[in-house]
């Protein structure tokens, strides 16, 4: 039985058919909200399966194998599954195309890019309940690569002061912890040769509705892993669409202005300074000559008395 209520387009669906959306490019923030009806469609199933491992509670699976080619939900693999044989209307209002992932936009989500030094550091998908980020890295051939991944960030967690804790989740464990009114859960799925990795970070009293969002977008998300040779555990190299391209490019042209305005007023600090201390040096000397000029000159005649 599927997770969530979507299916190809040349399958019957009991609703009249909604307008096909763009996959290739759509990212802008969508004019309908998500609904409850959105997002709880497995919500009790699932929440009934998130059971806290501690103590002497059994430690959940680490990975439950799922067909990313042949299965009724995703993630799919992209290389050879045909997204366009999906209708995902039921969910998005578009698919974000960033070259090795597709990724269906929940209703009333935005894309926000996480600007570093040199250029785009991660990206989020912010929804009304909080934030997702999609990452999809390349896995080896046998796969538990998600096994040894969700134990480095659990322990990893703990360390910078959020104990965490494993869950189990749709495709298996999933890492859950807390700050405060924060929450953060990662999920982590193995594909053929690839793993996609969700991080999702809320309030409190949101995480639920975040967790049933994330859990349908990762249902509905394809990786295309490709045949170029990326080692086990690299993120797979993502293309931003032209309009996220032009957001990049005009943050960098900003912050390259700001840096040069900063470096203009720092040298005029600096001119500034130089010139202070030269005038700050020729008064002195004016007043060292002053003074030595006032000074009566010593009797150099030792026989005067």
């Amino acid at each position: 039985m599927a997770l969530w209520p979507f299916g190809k387009k040349n399958e019957p669906v009991e609703e009249a058919p909604r307008e096909t959306t763009d996959t290739t490019e759509t990212f802008v923030p969508a004019d309908e909200q998500v609904t409850e009806a959105d997002t709880r469609s497995d919500t009790a199933d699932s929440l009934q399966r998130d059971r806290e491992v501690a103590g002497g509670v059994e430690k959940p699976a680490a990975s439950i194998p799922h067909d990313a080619v042949s299965g009724e939900s995703g993630p799919f693999d992209g290389d050879n599954v045909d997204i366009e044989e999906f209708d995902l209307s039921d969910y998005a209002t578009g698919v974000l195309n960033l070259g090795s992932m597709r990724i269906p936009l929940p209703k009333g989500s935005q894309v926000q890019l996480e600007m570093g030094e040199s250029g785009p550091r991660m990206l989020h998908i912010v929804t009304r309940f909080g934030r997702i980020t999609p990452v999809a890295f390349a896995a080896p051939r046998q796969g538990g690569q998600w096994e040894t991944a969700s134990q480095e960030i659990l322990e990893g967690m703990t360390r910078d002061g959020m104990p965490a804790t494993f869950v189990e989740g749709v495709w298996g464990r999933e890492v859950t912890g807390s700050s405060g009114d924060n929450t953060m859960r990662i999920i982590g799925i193995d594909g053929p040769r690839w793993m996609l990795r969700l991080t999702l970070a809320s309030p409190k009293e949101s995480a639920e509705q975040l967790t049933e969002l994330a859990r349908s977008l990762a249902a509905r998300t394809f990786v295309y892993r490709g045949d170029d040779p990326v080692l086990a555990g690299d993120s797979l190299p993502v293309e931003l669409p032209p309009p996220l391209v032009e957001q990049v490019q005009a943050a960098m042209a900003q912050r390259q202005e700001q840096a040069r305005i900063q470096q203009e007023s720092d040298q005029a600090s600096t001119r500034r300074h130089d010139e202070q201390a030269v005038n700050d040096a020729a008064e002195t000397l004016k007043n060292l000559g002053r003074n030595t000029g006032n000074t009566p000159a010593p009797d150099s005649d030792p026989t005067r008395k």
